[in-house]
């Protein structure tokens, strides 16, 4: 569910950079790159109706070029374009120069969107005589996960309304590779990473590498391996813990560890490797120079300005300061909201940054360790390892049962879920019980069900970055009440995300990050 990319985007710049990196290794793998003298690019649905505001058409060519978004050049990123149109050539994997005109060779498709989801995007590579060497479809799933289709995959008009039978017909008609992964098809496997987004080990879906080894070596360490505590819903989560007198955090390392080999060192210094990258972004976030985010919105970046207000009195960044009141009674949501701020600005100018479990809601789960770390006196690097445990298992629930897409079920998939999964952490790492820990997740949901993706402008700028700031804030105020309690409550996690599911595919298309309808089309685009 952590994976280091590049902003603005998970669904919309991190997916598609998978999807043309893994077009253009194919190429290569089959031995026809050379071969290839025209490249073309289509957007559709999603994609093509904000890809402009996330950069998607740049994150297609970057991927072409060979980037992964964990290791690409930011920098590169925002002049991509201007480098093409300059030149009136693309590089593809670094080695292979063609022809490349980027206005006619990067198509957003107004009219069109596929069946089996709303990010779609395709892929055609010819040579010089025009005949195709390879097409492929590729979907960009939410959390910069990606599935390859089939290049005859149905689509529809824009605007019709797609059932789930249609939806059904079309899956049964493309056999497995279309299907989810087989952690979430099959329920006697369950081995997904519940942390790591570049651990799936379906061929079909793609990721970038990890800072220290690459997809291969992961997806080989994770293949055909047998979790000793496999679970597809909350429900066989804490009957799991109560049986074996286990955490939800101790589930899933021990969950990690099969997956790894064993490996406790990998899996910890992945941990923390993700904690230090969202540390890093909350710096850059508040130190930033940039004093407007691109996009022509001329969104002013506030970290910076209410650092220095909130510095002024406490400089608890730079002096790693921690209070010693109690963090559940006393929680200081000023630096709450900063550090959420800080997060979402950075990318929302394409900065460095950690998916969790989006990057629309990014913002979330650093926001709130920042408090456990900064207002938690106890804490300390093992409370960060199972803060994200236990966030990975939740965050897994959503991504198996429901969706982690605002295309495909509106911002209470993005933001709503993130809460949850921030919620869940902070309350395992202050000592609740499995059911308090359920509890506080269901609460984070709870209150973001039905809410829309109308991003302006197609920018992951009004509402996303203040709604971070909020959701970090209603997480933790979730622990809270849960702390408070004793685990019991009348609405399961496993409800409320069903309910989220429903409420998602009943949720009208201008709500679900298409930038035709809600707050994108009433805030005046100046």
């Amino acid at each position: 569910m952590f994976s280091v990319g590049v902003g603005p985007s998970s669904s919309h710049t991190v997916g598609p950079m998978r999807a043309a990196y893994a077009f253009v290794t194919s190429l290569k793998k089959s031995g026809n790159l050379k071969n290839v003298a025209h490249v073309k690019v289509t957007l559709y649905g999603s994609l093509s109706l904000t890809g402009l505001g996330h950069g998607t058409d740049r994150a297609c060519v970057a991927g072409l070029e060979g980037n992964l978004p964990d290791n690409v050049n930011t920098e590169h990123m925002l002049t991509i374009r201007e480098e093409c149109e300059k030149t009136g050539t693309l590089t593809l994997a670094g080695e292979h120069t063609i022809s490349f005109d980027y206005d006619n060779d990067v198509v957003f498709e107004k009219w069109k969107r596929m069946v089996i989801h709303p990010n779609g995007m395709r892929f055609v590579a010819e040579d010089a005589n025009g005949n195709s060497i390879d097409e492929q479809v590729w979907y960009s799933i939410g959390g910069g996960f990606v599935r390859q289709g089939h290049a005859d995959d149905a689509m529809v008009g824009l605007h019709e309304r797609v059932t789930e039978k249609d939806e059904d017909n079309q899956n049964d008609s493309d056999g497995e590779s279309n299907s989810e992964s087989s952690s979430e098809s099959n329920s006697e496997s369950n081995n997904e990473s519940s942390v790591e987004a570049n651990s799936s080990e379906n061929n079909n879906e793609s990721s970038s590498e990890n800072s220290s080894e690459n997809t291969e070596n992961v997806s080989n360490k994770t293949k055909d391996t047998t979790v000793p505590y496999p679970f597809i819903s909350c429900d066989e989560l804490i009957n799991i813990c109560l049986e074996n007198h286990m955490s939800i955090s101790d589930v899933v390392w021990q969950n990690e560890l099969a997956l790894h080999e064993g490996d406790a060192d990998y899996v910890r210094n992945y941990l923390l490797h993700v904690w230090n990258v969202m540390s890093k972004c909350v710096e850059n976030g508040c130190n930033s120079k940039q004093t407007i985010l691109p996009g022509g919105l001329d969104v002013p970046r506030r970290a910076p300005h209410m650092y220095e207000r909130l510095a002024a009195n406490s400089d608890m960044l730079r002096n790693n300061r921690r209070r010693s009141d109690s963090a559940l009674e006393s929680s200081d949501s000023a630096w709450v909201n900063l550090f959420a701020l800080a997060v979402s600005e950075e990318n929302a100018g394409g900065g460095r940054i950690v998916t969790a479990p989006t990057n629309g809601s990014a913002g979330i789960i650093p926001a709130v360790l920042q408090y456990y770390w900064r207002f938690v006196d106890s804490a300390n690097e093992d409370g960060i390892v199972r803060f994200l445990l236990a966030a990975g298992a939740v965050g897994y629930l959503f991504k198996r049962n429901a969706s982690i897409s605002g295309a495909e079920v509106g911002c209470q998939g993005e933001v709503g879920s993130a809460c949850s999964m921030a919620a869940a952490g902070l309350c395992e790492v202050l000592g609740g019980t499995p059911e308090q820990v359920e509890n506080a997740a269901e609460i984070g949901i709870e209150h973001h069900l039905g809410l829309t993706c109308d991003p302006v402008g197609g920018l992951v700028q009004i509402p996303c970055i203040e709604r971070n700031a909020m959701a970090a804030n209603t997480a933790i105020n979730a622990v809270r009440m849960a702390m408070l309690g004793d685990g019991s409550h009348m609405v399961s996690l496993d409800q409320a995300i069903k309910t989220m599911k429903e409420t998602g595919h009943d949720m009208m298309s201008k709500y679900r990050e298409t930038s035709k309808g809600g707050l994108a089309v009433n805030v005046v685009e100046c």
